[in-house]
């Protein structure tokens, strides 16, 4: 998909306007900044890691992955641990990032998560 094609994807889904306005290059970003956040040790709770999984639904559902956006997913991939057990449904069928947590999760995260019996 084009920017502006993505930008179009994101509007009609409803999705909030500043998320429109920064297209393929905010979500992108938004995403990069996730994996380096997992990378250095994820201080948030599972509320919130949740609603970052969604930007990679988001990423995928607008057609915007490339090249860029699988080399995250493989640092990403690279931090998981736990990887049979589900801790989201982001998107349709079965998506990496949708199990398994960071194996350098905070204990706000990991309260959380044995919380819902996931860890």
């Amino acid at each position: 998909m084009t920017d502006a094609e993505i930008q179009d994807y994101l509007r009609e889904n409803g999705y909030p306007e500043h998320v429109v306005r920064e297209g393929r290059t905010g979500l992108l970003q938004r995403w990069r900044e996730f994996v380096e956040q997992v990378e250095r040790g994820y201080t948030l709770g599972l509320e919130d890691y949740r609603n970052d999984l969604d930007v990679r639904a988001i990423i995928a559902l607008a057609g915007a992955e490339d090249d860029t956006v699988r080399a995250l997913d493989q640092r990403l991939k690279n931090m998981l641990v736990a990887c049979d057990a589900r801790v989201w449904e982001s998107a349709a069928g079965d998506p990496f990032w949708d199990f398994g947590y960071p194996r350098n999760a905070g204990p706000d995260l990991l309260e959380d998560l044995r919380a819902e019996g996931l860890a």
